[in-house]
Parts: C-alpha cells; sequence; structure tokens
C-alpha cells in the first residue's frame, strides 16, 4: 500500500515503520517549520512528519525528502553556504552534493555553522556525493579512492552517508590539479573515453565502505541491465539508486526492478522541465508546475504544485532532492509528505509520461548512448 507519512505518527521524536513493497519507511516527527513573514527567523515545534527509507544493509535512515544541491545557477558559490545553513535550520537532513556541482566547499561552510551554532551533529545528517571521479574521469581504481579523500576534505567532514557513482560512463582521467570539476571534455573540447568496467569501479567503491570512507554506495544514472550487472559480484550490493523521474519520465519498470532488489530509488529534477530551462535544454516542453492537472490538484489539496509532484513520488516511497534559494519554497517543500494523493490522482499524474529524458550524455556526443 502506499505510504502516508502522516497517519499514526506517534509521539515526536519516535520512528514508526511502515513496510512499501520491499521497502521500510520510518516515520518521525520531530518538529514543525514555521517561516516569519521577515523569513529572518524559522520557528521549529513538534508537529511536521519527517519520514525516512531504511537502506537494507546498513539499516541506515535516509531522509525521504531531502536538498538538492544541483546547479551553479540555483546554488551558486557564492549563497551555497547561506543555502545549505538555511536549509539544515529549516529542517532538511539530507543534502545531495556531487563534484561536478563545483560547490563542495561551500556546502561544506554551510554544514560546519550549522553544527558550531548547535542546529545539528553531524551524524544527525546525511549526506550523499556523486564522485566526478565515480563520475566519470575518475572510474579507475585508484582515482576512485583519490577523488573521495579530496572530495570529503572540501566538505571538511570524515565520512559520506552515500556515494553514487555518477554516470556509468569512463571517460580519460584528468588532473584534480589541472582541472576540477573535471566537465566531460579534454582542453580541446572533445569527449575521450577510457577502457574501464563498472566491474573495477564498484571494486573500488567497496573499498571505501571499508575504509569507512563511506557508510553506503550506490548509483546514478543507470538502467536495469547494469543494474542486474553490478548485483552478479557486487560484496556490497547498491543501496541507492539516483535517477532523472518525474511524471514526464515515470520509469515505472526500474523502479519496480529496484523494489525487487530492495535498491531505495532517489528521484531529481522532480520538476521535469523547469530545471533545465535556464539552461536552453528544456526541449521547449510545457512546465509541469502549470499544468492544468497539477494545479486543479493542488487547489484541491490547498497545497503547491510543488508539493504536488513531490507528494507524486514521495507517496510511492521514492525520495526527491528538491532545491531551492527561497526560503518560503524551501519550507514548502519540506512539507510536502503532509498529504495524500488519491490512487485516481497519482494514477493521472503517472499517465502524463512521455518518456521525456532530459538529462542524456547522448545529447553530447552518440557514444555516450546510455539510456539507448
Amino acid at each position: 500500500s502506499d505510504i502516508s507519512s502522516h497517519e499514526n505518527i506517534g509521539s515526536p521524536g519516535k520512528a514508526q515503520r511502515r513496510g512499501f513493497g520491499p521497502f521500510l519507511v520510518a516515520v518521525e516527527k520531530p518538529f514543525e517549520v514555521k517561516v516569519h513573514r521577515s523569513h529572518r527567523f524559522i520557528t521549529l515545534t513538534p508537529s511536521l512528519a519527517m519520514a525516512s527509507i531504511i537502506l537494507k544493509r546498513t539499516q541506515q535512515k535516509m531522509p525521504l525528502v531531502g536538498f538538492g544541491l544541483w546547479k551553479a545557477s540555483s546554488v551558486t558559490k557564492s549563497t551555497c553556504a547561506d543555502t545549505v545553513y538555511n536549509a539544515i535550520k529549516a529542517g532538511y537532513r539530507l543534502l545531495d552534493g556531487a563534484g561536478d556541482y563545483g560547490n563542495e566547499k561551500e556546502a561544506g561552510e554551510g554544514v560546519r555553522r550549522a553544527i558550531a551554532d548547535g542546529l545539528v551533529k553531524r551524524e544527525d545528517l546525511f549526506i550523499t556525493s556523486k564522485a566526478r571521479p565515480l563520475w566519470n574521469t575518475f572510474h579507475a581504481h585508484d582515482h576512485v579512492k583519490q577523488i573521495s579523500k579530496m572530495q570529503l576534505g572540501l566538505w571538511g567532514i570524515d565520512y559520506f552517508d552515500l556515494f553514487l557513482i555518477h554516470f556509468p560512463v569512463a571517460l580519460r582521467y584528468v588532473d584534480p590539479s589541472h582541472r576540477y570539476p573535471p566537465e566531460w571534455f579534454g582542453d580541446d573540447g572533445k569527449v575521450y573515453l577510457q577502457n574501464t568496467p563498472m566491474s573495477e569501479t564498484w571494486g573500488a567503491m567497496e573499498e571505501l565502505v571499508d575504509e569507512g570512507l563511506t557508510k553506503n554506495i550506490g548509483l546514478s544514472n543507470c538502467q536495469g541491465s547494469l543494474i542486474l550487472d553490478v548485483l552478479r559480484y557486487a560484496k556490497y550490493e547498491p543501496q541507492v539508486l539516483q535517477v532523472e523521474l518525474h511524471p514526464y519520465l515515470s520509469q515505472e519498470a526500474l523502479v519496480k526492478l529496484c523494489k525487487t532488489f530492495n535498491i531505495a530509488v532517489t528521484a531529481y529534477s522532480s520538476f521535469g522541465p523547469q530545471s533545465y530551462v535556464e539552461l536552453g535544454i528544456d526541449k521547449n516542453t510545457p512546465s509541469l508546475l502549470k499544468h492544468n492537472m497539477t494545479s486543479a490538484m493542488a487547489s484541491a489539496h490547498g497545497k503547491t504544485e510543488a508539493q504536488v509532484l513531490l507528494r507524486w513520488a514521495t507517496q510511492r516511497g521514492i525520495a526527491v532532492i528538491p532545491k531551492s534559494n527561497d526560503l518560503g519554497r524551501l519550507v514548502a517543500n519540506l512539507e510536502c509528505n503532509t498529504f495524500d494523493l488519491s490512487e485516481s490522482e497519482l494514477a493521472a499524474l503517472t499517465a502524463l509520461n512521455i518518456n521525456l529524458r532530459l538529462n542524456d550524455p547522448a545529447d553530447i556526443d552518440d557514444r555516450l548512448a546510455i539510456f539507448a
């Protein structure tokens, strides 16, 4: 059955576990977030339900709603530390970063300030990173460990809660002292592939777990056949798969496969083309935030269109990582689990699927058609 993170919550601070297929979902009630009109301070009182997915191997709780750090135009270096600090103050406990985002140092500054001010302890946070190592140019065994330690240093922390292979693409190594993040291209603007098998990269990822550099490891932007391949040789199975997922790209078969193998799913780009408009790669697709269906559901529930789109995912046990520099929207996104969509509403949003993929490396180079 669908999870409802605000039913039978119990006393504040205590978690209940509810089944969602093979997933366990912990439901907590630590506080309610109230943003005052001036946006200068936030009141936290017991009320807001916070749901978490219980990861299979470690039994660690991964928040169902996190704060995403992608896109320099949205979370710029100059404002990133403040944005991360405010997100933590508002109640976010999952921060989703990546080497490719180019703002790890600033994100870490926000985390350290929040810890210094007594808002949280390190163990209260769930910090995810994706390596540009385990990005594309660092797939070789030795480079995996090198870049993970570098990224931890930029964050100013001792371990990640989750470390992901950003794309299943191996590109020619770029030394971080030469260029970091390395991007997709060489100095001449061309794409250079490297013959490093996924098994080598995954083996190095498992060593990061053994050395305490990360608690959990997982995949991003991978399809079913590659997931099944990794499962054949993995000592530590992937705990999480992070993929583009929204009503225009519902990925139902992939989600079903992950649930079969107890792999938690995190959706990025939950608002569909909205994240890609300013990059000029939204493919002229109508906005989900302005879609008549989304607006009608938002009106019916007294919620925002963004909350409806996020709840479409979280109500089915899929984690989300929205982003915003606006404190009001930041808090509203976090409160997306305070209502339920009906079965017919969930189905109607899913029926909007047109298999629209907005983040596809094949648009950069035909040899990078990982979703073919």
